[in-house]
């Protein structure tokens, strides 16, 4: 009989991939495989071809693009020198997960298994396609490919004589034991928070405890937005980044959290454990100091502010000694209740520690044993970069809005790292926070010629913060103006950000405007998403005022509602200031055919639809073809979608602005889903995202 191996490879961004990836697992022993499960950049893709049974987990991310867990793996897997018949020996099946509103829904996934199927390996079902968009979430692929998968694996490699498959009934064994020390034992020193000095380059598994330097509130205390700028001391790390990079950091949960969770489930947090893994060959977690204490595996390892999964409530029904509470725990983890769950859980952003309060009886008899399999680990934040080396060294300065919203729950959601983050204060003693950088998806012009125009709503300012520091540290000007640029008078009241550093008050660490913006490098915030979406709108007009006609991109830019006239009244009135003061920087002659003579005229035309405001007049010179050049990235479109249906975020344009098109030099791209930021630069010929096909 052949060997009952089975290996399950997961790539994941965000931990959903891991945690079916560990389901299969969980499955596989019930079925008495040998199972192990792995993140692809953890396994030795060398040992692949010796493999006889392998599936493959993978999330997409981004724009088509392979999660940070999987990307070694992929570039290795994609080498041209592989023979084709690598894999020859191979049964293998591959589960994407993804999003079927992004243009390249699960591209990793079918193209994982298009080049394994390549490379000789043998597939036991069609690659399955999990959609986050639908009405059950992945789950709804997941169940029934599940089903078909095991009986294809059985068929293959037959149960032992004598074994039936483990029912669900029964309690798997926890991955790992923990062997409590004598109270009088040395506790942890810290672990990730000392400032040690690295060996190499930080990474995840081995950050850089960085001393927090600054931590400044940049929104005045009447505004609803908290933002903060934060900056840290990185000397002696080995760090270096540029524009458009990325910080990752670790953070920790609250003390008041990590109480109450001891508290609920009866444990002593200053107890002392050595962890040991139950099944020889498993590997024990990185981030955990040996030995360690309930208190700093709670606070800095279990994520017990995340909204649980279907998992959590499964392996939490088997410790439940009351009857109702796991009825209820069953149903949640059942196929036929995961609409149930989604209004518990994921609708009004129920915290893991928050299910464990609603659940008392059960949590008060959950094993200490079994809490690493319950509980997932507090996962890195990422952050825009929003300073230059250049300008700053040995620094990092990031701009961190802190997350607070409301639900049906009485509680307001905070974010775990923004919320930790803005707690934290160097002035009252040494701080240390764990990070590293790792590269961005933003690549700005190596050309310090190249002009460009950044316009990002929020903190999604962050980078372009940084690319202007850059600038402005290697001495460019430009075209004989510095990069502080022109100031345009706009409606009063509107807060947008600008590259002045001597104005106090404002957001994202740019100063506040009242009523103006900056351009030359120029920025543009403004607050929730509603202004957001007036923001990208009047990006699109202004590139129409400056550009050739091309069909519109109708594409999920933001999530704000632009319907009511006084908000278009706005959007002109913005428009008009800004092509009235800018055209000498943008083409190189004045709009003649902008015949408005004041904004409150053009929103008047524009609002009510009785102006040619919006679009060319044949009695007027027609627009300069400004740029000539270039193509068209969208998060959510791609070319084959875009279509001349005038809406802008779903809602019907007023008819005016139904001409006010997208050109094909526009490019915009997602910063860290803070918001939609644009850039549009004069010559898209020389920069990188024309010759690589990416936003830059």
């Amino acid at each position: 009989m052949a060997e009952r191996r089975l290996l399950v490879l997961y790539g994941s961004q965000t931990g959903t991939a891991q945690d079916t990836a560990e389901r299969i697992g969980r499955e596989a022993k019930r079925r008495h495989f040998q199972c192990r499960v792995e993140a692809l950049d953890s396994y030795d893709v060398a040992n692949l071809i010796n493999e006889l049974l392998v599936v493959f987990v993978c999330a997409t991310t981004g724009q088509g693009d392979p999660p940070d867990n999987m990307k070694v793996f992929w570039r290795f897997l994609f080498r041209k020198n592989l023979p084709p018949s690598s894999l020859c020996q191979m049964d293998y099946a591959v589960l994407g997960l993804g999003d079927s509103s992004y243009p390249k829904f699960n591209f990793v996934a079918k193209k994982l298994h298009k080049r394994v199927l390549q490379l000789g390996g043998n597939p036991l079902l069609p690659v399955a396609l999990g959609d986050d968009q639908h009405d059950l979430g992945p789950d709804a692929v997941i169940d029934p490919w599940l089903l078909a998968l095991w009986d294809k694996i059985l068929a293959l490699y037959p149960l032992p004589p004598g074994l039936e498959i483990i029912s669900p009934d029964v309690r798997l064994p926890p991955k790992y034991t923990l062997h409590y020390l004598a109270e009088d034992s040395m506790h942890p020193d810290g672990g990730l928070l000392q400032p040690t000095a690295p060996r190499a380059v930080p990474s995840e598994l081995h950050p850089f405890a960085a001393r927090m330097v600054s931590n400044q509130r940049v929104t005045a205390e009447s505004h609803f937005q908290d933002v903060r700028l934060i900056e840290f001391d990185i000397a002696g790390s080995g760090i270096t980044f540029s524009a458009g990079d990325v910080v990752m950091i670790q953070p920790q949960n609250c003390p008041e959290d990590v109480q109450q969770f001891c508290q609920l489930l009866r444990l002593d947090p200053d107890r002392s454990f050595l962890l040991k893994p139950t099944e020889p060959g498993t590997a024990l977690p990185a981030l955990l100091p040996q030995p360690c204490t309930i208190r700093h595996l709670v606070t800095h390892y279990l994520d017990i502010s995340c909204v649980p999964r279907r998992s959590f409530f499964e392996l939490l029904s088997y410790f439940s000694t009351n009857e109702l509470e796991r009825e209820k725990l069953q149903e949640f983890s059942s196929a036929q209740g995961q609409e149930e769950l989604y209004s518990y859980c994921n609708r009004p952003r129920r915290t893991t520690l928050e299910a464990l309060w609603d659940f008392p009886h059960t949590t008060s008899a959950v094993p200490p044993e079994y809490l690493l399999d319950l509980i997932p680990r507090i996962r890195p934040r990422a952050f825009s970069i929003a300073s230059s080396m250049l300008a700053h060294p040995d620094r990092i300065q990031i701009l961190v809005a802190v997350v607070r919203y409301k639900t049906r729950l009485s509680k307001p959601r905070r974010g775990l790292c923004s919320t930790w983050l803005a707690s934290l204060n160097p002035e009252q003693g040494e701080v240390r926070v764990p990070l590293w950088v790792k590269k961005g998806g933003m690549k700005f012009p190596a050309d310090p010629d190249t002009p460009v125009i950044m316009i990002g709503p929020g903190t999604g300012v962050a980078p372009f913060r940084a690319a202007i520091q850059e600038r402005v540290a290697q001495g460019w000007k430009g075209e004989g103006r510095s990069l502080e640029g022109l100031e345009v008078p706009l409606a009063a009241g509107r807060s947008v950000f600008s590259t002045g550093e001597g104005r106090t008050g404002g957001s994202g660490g740019f100063g506040q405007a009242p009523a103006s913006l900056w351009l030359g490098g120029s920025k543009l915030g403004s607050g929730g998403a509603q202004h957001q979406s007036l923001v990208c709108a009047a990006c699109v007009i202004i590139h129409r005022l400056c550009c050739q006609a091309a069909p519109w991109g109708r594409a999920g830019l933001c999530g704000g509602s632009l319907s009511s006239p006084c908000e278009w009244s706005w959007v002109a009135e913005f428009v008009f200031c800004f092509a009235r003061s800018c055209a000498s920087v943008l083409v190189p002659s004045s709009l003649p055919w902008l015949s408005c003579g004041s904004p409150q005229e053009a929103a008047k035309g524009l609002v009510e639809g009785n102006s040619t405001w919006g679009s060319p007049c044949p009695t007027r010179p027609a627009p300069p073809a400004f740029p000539a050049h270039g193509d068209l990235w969208l998060p959510q479109v791609t070319r084959s979608q875009a279509h001349t249906t005038p809406e802008f975020c779903g809602c019907q344009l007023p008819p005016a602005i139904a001409g006010c098109l997208f050109h094909p030099a526009l490019m915009v791209c997602s910063l860290q889903g803070t918001a939609c930021s644009l850039a549009a630069a004069r010559n898209p010929r020389t920069s990188t995202a024309r010759q690589s096909g990416k936003s830059w």
